[in-house]
């Protein structure tokens, strides 16, 4: 058996086509799905129900994978949401949700997942983050935040865990062009609201996605990590000038940094 790849949020977007992607390369994929029954396309892996946010699930979807191959070789965590709105006026239960799916569901997951991979000495993890986990974003502060602090762990892990032969790095894309925006969850715009360009940033947002790159380059991506014996901490992968943000924000200082993102969203 070839190595076993664990993909979650597999049924649409970069989870796709990463999984369709690395099953082409010989890899054994195992994709996950809230609702794989719904899932009415052929796809030549499996697709295994996994809630991300409920640590049953996780166990169950863990242990289905072992029971059918023996291994987990892979572990690319891909699962994630959007969520906007002006931070005054986000429903709390709301941003304990994003994190939930974003930063603690997948840290459960990488918890299920590494006893096995120590008794291996040997594993890879994926933790798929995002550039604008790099900086505060106007109306995406928490999404934002959950990739940030999702960074954050990744770098504390990979120091934990090297010395078990586990290798773990993250991968930041910029915007590609999927269906991401329609499963964002979306504040509601309020009639007395004083953040007027709120409902002007959510459509500033999804045309930025629209015209964004094809996801194809984040499926290559992640196969060249894994054929890369000496990993980086992190990889950046999108247009120019969203990699250049992060450069940016280092060198220049920080209200020149502000301006220019509040101008590239109109504000």
């Amino acid at each position: 058996m070839g190595k076993v790849v664990l993909v979650t949020g597999a049924s649409s977007g970069l989870g796709l086509e990463s999984a369709l992607y690395l099953t082409k390369k010989g890899y054994v994929v195992f994709g996950t799905s809230r609702n794989p029954d719904n899932f009415k396309k052929s796809v030549p892996f499996r697709l295994i129900k996994l809630e991300i946010t409920d640590l049953t699930s996780i166990k169950t979807c863990v242990s289905k994978i072992l029971s059918l191959s023996g291994k987990i070789d892979v572990l690319i965590n891909n699962a994630g949401v959007g969520i906007t709105g002006p931070l005054e006026e986000l429903n709390s239960e709301k941003v304990v949700e994003n994190f939930s799916t974003n930063c603690f569901g997948p840290l459960n997951l990488i918890q299920a997942v590494l006893p096995h991979m120590r008794k291996q000495q040997s594993g890879t993890i994926i933790n798929v983050t995002s550039i604008g986990g790099y900086m505060g974003l106007p109306f995406r502060g928490v999404f934002s935040a959950s990739k940030s602090a999702f960074m954050t762990m990744t770098e504390s892990l990979r120091m934990e865990v090297k010395e078990f032969g586990i290798k773990v790095c993250t991968l930041a894309p910029g915007d590609y062009a999927t269906d991401v925006a329609s499963r964002r969850y979306h504040s509601p715009v309020l009639k007395n609201s004083p953040y007027k360009k709120y409902a002007k940033g959510i459509k500033t947002m999804d045309e930025h996605v629209d015209k964004g790159n094809p996801p194809i380059e984040i499926a290559k991506a992640i196969y060249n990590i894994l054929n890369n014996s000496n990993l980086k901490v992190h990889y950046r992968v999108g247009a120019i000038l969203q990699k250049l943000s992060i450069f940016l924000k280092k060198i220049l200082p920080s209200q020149i940094f502000e301006r220019l993102i509040m101008n590239h969203y109109k504000l």
